[in-house]
């Protein structure tokens, strides 16, 4: 069982010990993601993600950060979301002092100098480029945009070319100093741990600033604007996404709609993948996903099809939205798709960074970590009727949005579609 302690600055330390490992992770997740960003500072949170591993007080560049983690064979990454931004260490268990040496002196002491941040550019940009030449990718945002608008929410992390060539030291800087407070962080430290003495390590290296968040982000507006997007590309396959605006994670149905995406396109097993992919062979790949934020969210089918057959395909995608809705869950399927969400849960919290990253997003977002025994058992209360009653309420055509990536350029057309439902 995980142990949460809070400090007198507001900075929260969650240890959880595996004894099945020799490994631990050490993770800092702060909420200081994307959607916290004004329009002139579109990527920020993403670019200083980036700035935190080219040198602080005691590694002063990459390369140092770099030797001292690969020196014990050990794991370092980072990740930018919407609502928060991680960064982790993961050694074997006697090199979690030198884990928490390098993140504290990242997170506490980056200096962001300008000429890093010069050089940094051409790497952001390179990335940026990348996910404008890979639809699997862009789709996603392209739908989410279609869902959320022109908001924050509705933003890439990635940003914009403008904002990524021109952020400068102060920038960062005062990003930080607003967003990466103690009471705006959680350090998770899970693995075979002595825990007593972990949190005494994470005390002596994490000494932050005595500050509080400058602001909140602004909860996201109602969308009722377009219902299509299209991203006129020359590709060799079309991507397209069908989906609907979903409910936030806080939503007593937010288990539900998650066991719907499964029974829908969550496996190999799914409607989706059978019934538009197997059995019309319309699709390479299919999949339906949510996307849970604190005050919204949207379920979501995605598919590489054919470009000459996508209007079969959406009307695929369509249908098996609407034969769900209309025609009900059998039992065995609904337990299936439970078993599946809490089986998915224990493999990947054989990962111990995993396993930190939930214990710290439950803190920081929602104020106190959820075990896994409590995510199964919300699990489990799914009922048929939870699913019906989801599946209703969502699955309405006046709500569908689609967006399509490829040789498509005539919005009436996919609107067309849409009758099926």
């Amino acid at each position: 069982m995980y142990k949460q302690t809070k400090l007198e600055n507001g900075l929260r330390i969650i240890t959880n010990k595996l004894s099945g490992t020799q490994s631990a992770t050490v993770l800092v997740l702060v909420g200081a993601g994307s959607r916290y960003e004004k329009i002139a500072q579109r990527g920020l949170s993403h670019f200083l993600e980036h700035m935190f591993f080219k040198g602080a007080k005691k590694y002063t560049d990459t390369k140092q950060v770099s030797e001292a983690i690969d020196s014990v064979g050990g794991e370092f990454n980072a990740f930018t979301g919407k609502e928060y931004a991680g960064y982790y260490v993961k050694v074997a268990v006697e090199n979690t002092e030198i884990a928490c040496d390098v993140l504290s002196d990242m997170m506490v002491h980056a200096t962001f100098r300008q000429e890093e941040i010069d050089k940094e550019r051409g790497v952001i940009l390179e990335e940026y480029n990348m996910y404008q030449d890979t639809p699997m990718y862009q789709i996603g945002w392209d739908f989410e945009r279609l869902v959320f608008g022109d908001q924050p929410l509705g933003w890439d992390q990635i940003g914009t070319k403008e904002v990524i060539g021109g952020v400068m030291h102060d920038d960062f800087a005062n990003y930080k100093k607003q967003l990466y407070t103690p009471e705006n962080t959680v350090i998770a430290v899970v693995g075979n741990i002595d825990e007593e003495k972990i949190l005494e390590m994470v005390k002596k290296y994490f000494v932050l600033e005595n500050a509080k968040k400058a602001f909140e982000f602004l909860p996201v507006a109602p969308m009722e604007g377009e219902r299509i997007s299209l991203r006129e590309k020359k590709t060799e396959q079309a991507h397209v996404a069908v989906g609907f605006s979903g409910y936030a994670e806080t939503h007593k149905d937010h288990w539900a709609l998650k066991v719907l995406s499964v029974i829908l396109g969550g496996n190999m097993s799914s409607r989706m993948f059978l019934g538009v992919r197997e059995a019309k062979g319309l699709a390479y790949y299919i999949h339906t996903s949510t996307d849970d934020y604190m005050d919204c969210g949207a379920i979501v089918t995605n598919a590489g099809v054919d470009l000459t057959r996508i209007d079969d395909a959406v009307k695929g995608i369509i249908e098996e939205y609407r034969k769900l809705r209309d025609e009900g869950v059998p039992e065995e399927e609904l337990q299936k798709a439970k078993s599946y969400v809490k089986g998915k849960m224990v493999l990947s919290l054989e990962d111990s960074e995993e396993f930190a990253h939930l214990l710290a997003k439950y803190a920081l977002l929602h104020g106190e970590s959820k075990s896994p025994e409590e995510i199964a058992a919300a699990v489990d209360a799914v009922t048929i009727d939870d699913v019906m009653r989801v599946a209703k309420d969502l699955f309405k055509a006046d709500r569908m949005k689609i967006a399509a990536i490829g040789p498509y350029d005539d919005k009436e057309r996919f609107e067309k579609l849409m009758g099926g439902l």
